[in-house]
């Protein structure tokens, strides 16, 4: 009883340690012994007629026949995928194998070593992927490549033609090996098991298929070899670059090692039949130039010759870290394996959850925050974005879902592994929206856990905000079910330092009294702290959020409360700082003594604004102008113009342009009350006082930059204004104009203007040669050029050669040699 405890335990747990056994480690490091790809292919017969292998022929029943025509012409979105389905076939072969040796040691004597390998023969167009898996015997081969069972293969057909969606169809058909034939125009599948021998199974996909024993005898050991004879038009699979960046992209976590059979050249040493050499005498000889004689003569017996062979190259050697327990997988091994999953070499990740989910669906995960934000990330908002990668037992399925995360979450990089899946017959997507709603649910809960986690070391979150920042503010718009976890997540920069706070510590730090958030939006913090609005604010000791993002504006007009606590913005009418009761008798004799200066500025502006009142929130600035409660500030009016602009929406932009402020003026600044006196001299004076109204338009252009609006005028009707006032009080006359005497450009003479259409005429001319050519006329221009350029001056003159001279004194050197022939020869070479 203990001992079949103990067994089950152990086929329990083989799936988890897989990647870890020694077994599976071995294999990665040494390859099994090489296993030939087939000469002869039987592949010579023309497309459509039988394969050549003779043996025992078999019809493919009639549900098999529909089935591939299926498979071949409307299953697949592309015929790359036959690859990952024959190596996950395979590797399926090899997990029997080693869980059929757990209970029998012996399974593995044919050759103790699990691997697929892949062989590519240009020359006959065939791709051969060979196994050391369990194998299959010639009943195997007809039960599982020729038939189906009658009720499952019905119930898929059923599927394919009703349209039914929530069928899980993998695991009860072979219909994984049948995408061979969106490639191959043939097949043949040699196969070792142990109990039987050495069969071959062929067919071209048409109506029969024939199964044979194999005449070579027992070549593979043990295992399967699948041989493929490409089409005329998918020889792209032939490459080995083609073959190595599919087996990257879907079988880059296989449990066991993947190899490519390459041939290559090197340079080897061979020894050569050394020529007999002269006799010496010896006499002369020291002992060591015996010895330096004799290594020249060994050296010389060795020659460098090139060498082809075959060689397999690994292919998958990174690890599947993630069906591991996280508590056996170090920081270091975390780290290294997000530059694979991201696809970057250079890429570095700031943090990462590695977890199992439970429920609906079963799936092992990790997630990884990258350390930068992508610089398309909000490009690409509203496209697809491959940011969760699913695997199904570490084989990958499909990166093209925008249903795993939500789009505000495109940043993260995930890597899902489910063992039980619910996925098409194709495998390329999940069918059950149930099983996708449950991923996505269990990814974004354990964001929000890690990001919880991230806050606890406050620099590290502060670097987190600042590039992603803005995703998560998407995500309070766009998520109404989680916008109370993601309000506690925001951070912003405030009036109490200049570091990063929460809404819960800004909560935490309000005044007595204080019933509102209060918060500014502009374009930079210096521009908002220099703004009129939180003059008052922070005299009074108010803390201000500042808000510098696009998004923050609109944000909080949804947001409306954190923790009971309204959102106010300070550039809107309703401005209240909980001391309105208090100061209400004071309020109202100020509004009755700048009444007359209200009048005088309503009627003046009358075009511009909707109404000018006393303010109770400026304390430096002279006046400001607020939205209403229903209108655009400054920040909101420069988006919504700029959108406006891009989309071209005339109606939109004037409408922006329309909209009516409110003028608040300070009733303590010296400037409001100079007008205020200066009113009261002649109250009824309006119409007449046009310098005075002059003042009162400056003013509001002051105050309309000031509080970050455009100017409602050209910048040059502004500067006039300016202008006219600074003339009348230096007394300068507002009619006189500016005087210069300009000198007068002459026009060009006649002679000028024939060259330059002459030149012009030459620019067209050469524009009209072709790339790389010039004419004859301005070859010899560049040779003459050349000539000059390199000849000597006569003071750099140097002493010619005299060939006559060179050729006496070689001759004098013949003589002395005493040989006419090597003269007569060397003279007619000189």
């Amino acid at each position: 009883m203990k001992k079949s405890f103990l067994l089950l335990s152990i086929l329990a747990a083989i799936s988890v340690v897989a990647a870890e056994a020694p077994g599976a480690q071995a294999a990665f490091e040494k390859p099994s012994e090489s296993v030939a790809a087939p000469e002869n292919f039987a592949f010579d017969s023309a497309p459509g007629q039988q394969a050549v292998l003779s043996g025992e022929k078999f019809e493919f029943q009639t549900e098999v026949s529909r089935l591939m025509n299926i498979v071949i012409n409307s299953l697949y979105k592309t015929p790359e995928i036959f690859l990952r389905e024959l190596i996950s076939n395979g590797s399926d072969a090899l997990d029997k194998v080693r869980f059929q040796a757990l209970t029998d040691p012996s399974a593995l004597d044919a050759n103790p070593n699990l691997n697929v390998t892949i062989a590519v023969n240009k020359e006959k167009r065939t791709i051969t992927i060979t196994d050391s898996g369990i194998g299959m015997t010639k009943q195997d081969l007809q039960k599982n490549l020729g038939t189906i069972a009658k009720s499952g293969t019905s119930e898929f057909l059923e599927t394919m033609a009703g349209d039914k969606a929530d069928m899980d169809l993998i695991g009860k058909f072979g219909v994984g090996f049948y995408s061979v034939f969106l490639v191959a125009d043939k097949v043949r599948v040699t196969s070792k098991n142990n109990n039987d021998d050495q069969y071959i199974w062929e067919s071209t996909a048409v109506n029969d298929f024939t199964i044979a024993k194999d005449p070579a005898g027992n070549t593979l050991g043990r295992g399967t070899q699948i041989a493929i004879h490409l089409k005329e038009d998918q020889v792209q699979y032939l490459e080995d670059t083609r073959l190595q960046e599919l087996i990257t992209k879907y079988s880059e976590f296989i449990n066991f090692p993947i190899y490519i059979r390459r041939t290559k050249t090197k340079l080897v040493d061979v020894e050569t039949t050394a020529e007999k050499a002269e006799p010496k005498d010896d006499s002369d000889d020291s002992e060591e130039a015996k010895v330096e004689e004799a290594k020249e003569e060994d050296e010389s017996k060795k020659e460098k010759v090139s060498v082809t062979y075959e060689e397999d190259d690994l292919m998958n050697t990174n690890k599947p870290i993630w069906i591991r327990d996280p508590k056996s997988v170090t920081a270091k091994e975390y780290d290294e394996f997000y530059p694979v999953l991201a696809r970057d070499p250079t890429a570095k990740a700031m943090a990462y959850s590695h977890f199992k989910a439970e429920g609906d669906v079963e799936f092992k995960a990790i997630m990884y925050i990258p350390n930068e934000a992508p610089k398309d990330l909000f490009q690409r908002v509203d496209s697809k974005y491959a940011n969760v990668k699913l695997y199904v037992k570490r084989v990958f399925i499909t990166d093209d879902s925008t249903d795993f995360l939500p789009r505000w979450l495109g940043f993260l990089k995930v890597i899902v592994d489910a063992e039980d899946a619910p996925l098409n017959v194709s495998r390329e997507t999940v069918q059950s929206s149930k099983s996708i709603k449950a991923i996505n649910k269990h990814l974004v809960k354990k964001l929000f856990d890690l990001l919880k986690t991230l806050s606890k070391d406050e620099q590290k979150y502060n670097d987190f905000f600042s590039e992603f920042g803005p995703s998560l503010k998407l995500g309070a718009l766009e998520d109404r079910s989680n916008v109370k976890k993601i309000s506690r997540l925001l951070r912003y920069r405030s009036s109490h330092n200049d570091d990063f706070t929460s809404l819960e510590n800004y909560v935490s730090r309000m005044k007595k009294g204080q019933r509102d958030i209060f918060y500014f939006a502009g374009a930079t913090v210096k521009e908002i702290k220099q703004s009129p609005f939180v003059e008052s604010l922070l005299a009074r000791g108010y803390e201000v959020l500042y808000m510098n993002d696009p998004i923050d504006e609109i944000l909080l007009s949804q947001l409306t409360n954190f923790e009971n606590k309204n959102f106010q913005n300070v550039a809107k009418s309703n401005l209240n700082l909980g001391d309105e009761d208090t100061n209400a008798d004071t309020e109202k004799e100020l509004e009755t003594k700048y009444a007359p200066l209200v009048d005088w500025m309503q009627a003046t502006l009358l075009k511009d604004i909707e109404k000018v009142r006393v303010s109770n929130r400026l304390t430096t600035s002279p006046a400001a102008l607020v939205a209403n409660d229903h209108g655009m500030t400054a920040n909101m009016e420069r988006l919504m113009e700029g959108q406006a602009r891009q989309n071209r929406e005339a109606m939109m932009h004037k409408f922006m342009m329309s909209q009516k402020k409110i003028m608040e003026i300070n009733p303590g600044h010296p400037l409001i009350i100079g007008l205020l006196e200066r009113v009261n001299r002649d109250p009824k004076a309006f119409e007449q006082d046009a310098h005075f109204q002059e003042m009162i338009k400056v003013l509001y252009d002051i105050t309309l930059v000031r509080s970050g609006y455009n100017l409602k005028e050209t910048v040059k009707d502004f500067a006039g204004r300016v202008e006219n006032m600074l003339r009348i009080n230096l007394g300068v006359d507002p009619t006189a104009e500016a005087t210069f005497d300009a000198p007068q450009a002459e026009p060009r003479d006649k002679e000028e203007v024939e060259e330059e259409i002459s030149n012009r005429e030459d620019l067209l001319k050469a524009d009209d040669e072709k790339p790389g050519m010039i004419s004859a006329e301005e070859l010899n221009r560049m040779m003459k050029e050349f000539t000059d350029n390199t000849n000597p001056t006569a003071d750099e003159v140097k002493p010619r050669v005299n060939v006559e001279d060179i050729v006496a004194q070689a001759e004098e050197e013949l003589d002395a040699e005493g040989s006419t022939e090597t003269k007569e020869a060397v003279h007619d070479e000189l």
